[in-house]
């Protein structure tokens, strides 16, 4: 079992350096298949474990990692029933992107197809190796390894200016949360001397941590989970990593790297139990980025940017349940969302590859008769986000939405409304995108076609799980037994204090976020189903702007600091530590000009060099000693 753990994260990294280092020699082919098909093997063994279910001893320890005085950091893995969930959806719904790019890549040159592919298996690598860390600073090896694949896979297409600098401003908003993760660790360590999960989570070991340690260790871990997971204020890094090829934009945003806030925060739920003013914080941040993100979204025109504006807002739905202390209800909204977000971002990809690179949706149109099974796909990820029931989002949702009218009446409403929201502007997308007439050119009228087999099965796979997939966490509202996902994952995650609602509240509350959401919907159908190009108002402006926060951030942050960076260049560096070095070796140089000089080879200048330094030794003596 040991070595069957330990595959898990090392097959994709094989992967990685067979593709990384042959990729001048490998057939695309080939390396389309060992990219593929070492996701897909860790996947079937993540399947077994999880099917066999024996987590009686779920930390597996490989070898001591760090060993300074009394602090022991081993590299182990711990497999219990929070991490197996999180292997199936990073190696299930990678296996699938992986799949769906051996096509999407296929005009990329052999030796940049290889590579894109050993980015692919270093990025699940990362994040696998996140997940199943049994401390916390194996997480953040797997933390920083997917903000490395981040910047590679976004920067991909490196030729391009602005793509590089879209990779820049997600690896620098990254390191910015990432040094608030680091500081926790360090924190953790001073106060427990130990950073395994199974240590630090102990009654023993928590009660000898202060209400402000406690708060102190959770705000700073939020921090990483703000940056990575894409949180106000340093959500504007997502919405730029848009410049990576579709399926990476479908693995960042879907099954893998912004996923890794919320599981670190349930995974340290214990920490985050005895933390309320942590938590209060939380919710309130995750209701605010899910309600401004939605608001970007109603006004986006490139289907990339709505699709990644309705990723912002629902990873603050995440952190809304995590404040709320829903942490199951987050990590059933991450299976979900990963589910409907990679089937959304893989069905844009279909419908760009169809019109020839097209973004913009008002250049598209009547394209669910070329693209039929692209269409149907695409509507059941429409469905599924905006919470119909039955489909998967609807289950995921309600359970948020739940805990937040348990937890505060405001914040619930600030969720109804971005629920509303979600459902307008995703069937805006559809209807502008699929109905109506075709706004493109000829040349993309002639081009359109259904994209092939290894892109649609992909899409066909994920619309079933996204029909599906809320089942495993069905309420009891609906059926005997429900909760099955909570009693699977009540070994890790077992809040102090669960959620009562009656259940005549809990049909009112699923009718009107229901009603909400199907009203939305005809709205958007009535206003999108025959689209027209449109002049925006002035709040229409501010919208399609993103409410001018890169440029709020790039007057107050950005420009600061150039010009700060320009100062220090011009005067610190050159006129000052430049002018020192220069002035040394000219200083240097000019005594050594002068004092060549005294090696004239003039046997009298010297006698008279050595009656001068006598006579002078004489008088320092005699008439200048002390």
């Amino acid at each position: 079992m040991k070595n069957l753990i330990a595959l898990i994260p090392l097959l994709p990294f094989i992967g990685f350096l067979i593709n990384g280092l042959g990729r001048k020699v490998l057939p695309k082919g080939v390396a389309g298949l060992i990219g593929s098909g070492t996701v897909l093997a860790s996947f079937i063994i993540s399947l077994t474990i999880f099917l066999q279910g024996n987590y009686a001893a779920p930390v597996v320890h490989l070898f001591d990692f760090i060993s300074v005085g009394s602090l022991k950091i081993p590299f182990a893995f711990q497999v219990d029933q929070l991490t197996t969930l999180f292997l199936l959806i990073i190696t299930g719904v990678g296996f699938l992107i992986h799949v769906y790019s051996t096509a999407y890549m296929h005009e990329e040159a052999g030796q940049h197809f290889a590579r894109y592919f050993a980015y692919l298996n270093l990025f699940v690598f990362s994040m696998l190796l996140l997940v199943m860390g049994a401390n916390f600073v194996i997480m953040f090896i797997g933390w920083e390894g997917v903000g490395l694949c981040s910047y590679l896979l976004i920067g991909y297409w490196f030729k391009n200016v602005n793509y590089t600098a879209a990779a820049k401003k997600a690896f620098v908003m990254n390191r910015i949360g990432d040094l608030g993760f680091l500081l926790a660790v360090f924190w953790i360590i001073a106060k427990l001397g130990t950073v395994s999960y199974n240590e630090v989570f102990t009654a023993a070991n928590l009660a000898k941590l202060s209400a402000t340690d406690i708060t102190g260790i959770t705000l700073l871990l939020f921090v990483g989970a703000t940056g990575k997971s894409a949180q106000i204020p340093l959500y504007t890094w997502l919405p730029d990593a848009m410049a990576g090829p579709t399926p990476v934009s479908a693995l960042i945003h879907a099954a893998t790297m912004v996923t890794a806030g919320i599981y670190m925060i349930a995974r340290s739920n214990a920490l985050y139990q005895l933390a309320g003013t942590t938590n209060a914080i939380i919710a309130i941040i995750g209701a605010a980025t899910a309600l401004l993100a939605a608001t970007i979204a109603l006004r986006q025109n490139d289907i990339k940017k709505v699709l990644a504006y309705s990723t912002v807002s629902q990873l603050g739905y995440m952190f809304l349940a995590l404040g709320t202390g829903a942490y199951t209800a987050a990590v059933f909204h991450v299976m979900t969302h990963a589910f409907f977000k990679a089937l959304l971002f893989l069905g844009s990809g279909s419908v760009i590859h169809a019109v020839s690179g097209e973004q913009d949706i008002r250049n598209m149109g009547g394209l669910k008769k070329a693209l039929p099974i692209t269409y149907l796909t695409f509507l059941i990820g429409c469905i599924a986000i905006a919470g119909i029931p039955p489909f998967s989002g609807f289950f995921s949702k309600d359970a948020i939405l739940l805990n937040a009218f348990a937890y505060d009446k405001f914040l619930w409403a600030v969720g109804l409304l971005t629920a509303a929201l979600t459902a307008f502007y995703m069937f805006r997308l559809l209807f502008i995108t699929f109905n109506g007439s075709f706004r493109g050119t000829e040349a993309q009228r002639h081009h359109l076609h259904e994209s092939p087999i290894a892109m649609t099965l992909p899409l066909i796979i994920l619309a079933v799980l996204s029909i599906a997939g809320g089942f495993v966490g069905i309420p009891a509202l609906f059926t005997e037994g429900g909760e099955k996902l909570a009693e699977f994952l009540k070994p890790v995650i077992n809040p102090e204090h669960t959620v009562h609602v009656e259940h005549s509240t809990e049909w009112v509350l699923v009718g009107l976020t229901t009603g909400i959401a199907v009203a939305a919907i005809i709205v958007a159908f009535l206003r999108y189903r025959n689209y027209k190009a449109e002049q925006p108002s002035a709040v229409g402006r501010l919208l399609e702007n993103k409410w001018y926060v890169d440029e709020l951030y790039n007057g107050v942050v950005v420009k600061p600091i150039n010009a700060l960076g320009s100062f220090a260049n011009s005067f610190i560096e050159k006129s000052g530590i430049d002018a020192l070095v220069n002035g040394v070796g000219k200083l240097v140089n000019y005594s050594g000009r002068q004092l060549r000089w005294l090696q004239s080879g003039q046997v009298g200048s010297y006698v008279l060099l050595m009656v001068v330094s006598m006579v002078m030794f004489f008088v320092l003596q005699f008439f200048l000693r002390r």
